[in-house]
């Protein structure tokens, strides 16, 4: 193991691991009083060696890393990947590629639903993985032997879960299930934070598109002044007042320093005077231009219980499959399957159409049955 303080001696490291055919990656960093992750630490492995980069050392030019990370040449093995893509993408502008993530091709080989680092390893090696140091402060200085250790520790583990999971994929002809995986985690889409999307992460708790509309407009003003200010979106301010607000529509800072949710004086603040004006603006929208009250999908009859009978379904085919029924289907997928034989779910797609999706269908439509044969439930065709 090497730790990495210097731009050359990051540059000959990241040369070293560009000649394997893929290395593993890990980060660690913080995001508690941040809007983007803090990088702190990245730690890196080829077959033979291991590196431990100082992200915050004096200097420190982190390109070398990234155009490691840019090689296509180069596989790139995480577990749990998206942060430390998301971190990537924001730091360097792009999504790496080609990438492999464990924790996908684990649920795809039949180790349960989003498997944790430390039980995967516990359960393809052997070795126990020390847990203190995963929430320690990885931004102060200097970093003892024990978080070094368990750093070097996550990527040199990882070599021998990623080999195994590899080998049992090829075995069972799987290699693809987990590619198609791995364009999501590798659109950028999927990283992007448009501050016009930023009110479907609240919870839908107006009634009326005017408050819908300023709801939108709100979150998105948040958005944009949270990632300005690198500050996490609470900060800013709370999501109950954002409904309070929605509601209430305040026309002056009075108005909105007479809401229950808003902090004392905030009404006077520029980020008060602000969001007066962006409820206003908001309401300058034409009526015809307002958003509407998303509705949930009217059910069919009998679509419920249709739903808990492609459940059981699901767990059946996920335990005979050894695969997690997450990545087979949703409950979502389930229930407009129920509503419609040709959804467009993952679920009606490929693989998972081959394995699930068509005995959805039949056993939707009377055509499969499920018994209990005093063991364990199994599928009849019907007219057996």
């Amino acid at each position: 193991m090497k730790m990495i303080t210097t731009t050359p001696d990051l540059g000959a490291a990241c040369d070293e691991l560009s000649r394997h055919e893929f290395i593993t990656v890990d980060t660690e960093f913080l995001r508690e009083t941040t809007f983007w992750p803090k990088l702190c630490v990245i730690q890196m492995a080829g077959p033979e060696t291991a590196y431990v980069i100082d992200a915050l050392a004096e200097d420190i030019d982190l390109s070398p890393f990234f155009a490691l990370m840019r090689d296509e040449r180069v596989l790139k093995v995480f577990h749990a990947a998206r942060q430390d893509i998301e971190i990537i993408w924001h730091r360097g502008g792009f999504v790496p590629s080609p990438i492999f993530d464990t924790q996908v091709a684990a649920m795809v080989c039949g180790y349960g639903d989003s498997i944790s680092y430390d039980q995967l390893v516990g359960r393809i090696t052997g070795a126990q993985i020390d847990k203190t140091h995963r929430f320690t402060d990885w931004s102060r200085r200097p970093l003892s032997e024990a978080q070094i250790e368990y750093a070097v520790a996550d990527v040199t583990h990882l070599r021998d879960v990623y080999a195994s999971l590899k080998k049992s994929l090829d075995k069972r002809q799987r290699t693809d299930w987990v590619s198609e995986e791995m364009k999501v985690l590798t659109s950028e889409s999927t990283y992007r934070s448009d501050p016009e999307d930023a009110w479907r992460r609240l919870k839908m708790r107006v009634r009326k598109s005017q408050e819908l509309l300023i709801m939108q407009a709100v979150a998105a003003w948040r958005e944009r002044e949270a990632q300005s200010r690198d500050v996490p979106r609470s900060r800013v301010i709370k999501d109950d007042a954002i409904y309070e607000i929605s509601t209430q529509a305040p026309k002056d800072a009075q108005a909105l320093g007479r809401l229950r949710t808003v902090p004392n004086g905030f009404e006077r603040s520029r980020a008060g005077g602000e969001i007066v004006a962006v409820v206003q603006e908001a309401l300058t929208t034409p009526k015809d231009e307002w958003p509407q009250i998303p509705r949930g999908r009217p059910s069919p009859e009998g679509a419920g219980a249709a739903v808990d009978l492609m459940k059981v379904l699901l767990k059946l085919v996920a335990d005979n499959e050894g695969v997690a029924a997450k990545v087979i289907a949703t409950v979502d997928d389930l229930e407009q399957i129920a509503a419609n034989d040709d959804a467009d779910v993952e679920a009606l797609k490929g693989w998972r159409r081959e394995l699930f999706g068509d005995l959805a269908l039949k056993l939707k439509h009377g055509e499969l049955g499920l018994s209990f044969d005093g063991k364990k439930v199994v599928t009849i065709e019907r007219g057996e």
